[in-house]
């Protein structure tokens, strides 16, 4: 059947409040962000292990849970690195500010299409280091960093790389707008639905 895509919409305005990074004894710019349904077809294990290896003072903050996991993520949570922050589910403002202050952020799901965690991650003006699979190459174009679906070292090299140059991280976050603007502004996917419920109605 013919059909018609309309993909999501994407936030264009950061949080300026620090409520629920105060928290989690976070600062701004300081940490990396993963959010997702903590489960294995998500490789919340596969960042986890790769930032065990990473040299720096920033933190990992993981964000999510699964009620039907427990066991994956009390492994997860086995993880002697300090650094590292499971929060759980966080909803509304916290998840905004979360999203608005992070160094970058990791989209390593490996099925389901397009996340709307990676669409508004990106509106939130983030560096996206996303898993190497078609449905992030479609959502990023060029405008994230890539790592291998397969081999853990190369993701540590990726995460390494970002942590250790901010102005690699800048740049991404640039380009990654004008995506957003391009591609996923609201007011751009409103006229999409507009123009459908015309050809729809016959108007």
């Amino acid at each position: 059947k013919e059909s018609t895509f309309i993909p999501y919409g994407a936030p264009e305005q950061k949080a300026e409040t620090t409520n629920v990074l105060q928290k989690y004894g976070l600062e701004s710019d300081e940490y990396v962000l993963y959010v997702s349904r903590m489960e294995p077809e998500n490789n919340a294990h596969r960042v986890v292990r790769a930032f065990e290896q990473v040299k720096t003072d920033k933190k990992l903050v993981l964000v999510g849970d699964a009620p039907y996991s427990k066991q994956y993520i009390a492994n997860l949570k086995k993880t002697q690195d300090p650094r590292i922050i499971f929060t759980g589910y966080v909803f509304g403002e916290g998840y905004r500010e979360l999203q608005s202050h992070a160094y970058f952020y990791t989209q390593a799901t490996e099925v389901g299409g397009t996340h709307p965690a990676l669409v508004e991650g990106m509106g939130y003006g983030n560096c996206i280091l996303a898993n190497d699979v078609p449905e992030h190459h479609e959502v990023l174009d060029s405008t994230g960093v890539f790592f291998s679906p397969t081999d853990d070292s190369d993701l540590v090299k990726k995460m390494q790389k970002l942590l250790d140059n901010p102005s690699l991280v800048d740049h991404h976050r640039e380009i990654v707008q004008k995506r957003v603007r391009a591609k996923y502004s609201w007011d751009r996917i409103t006229e999409q639905y507009e123009e459908l419920f015309k050809r729809v109605a016959r108007v």
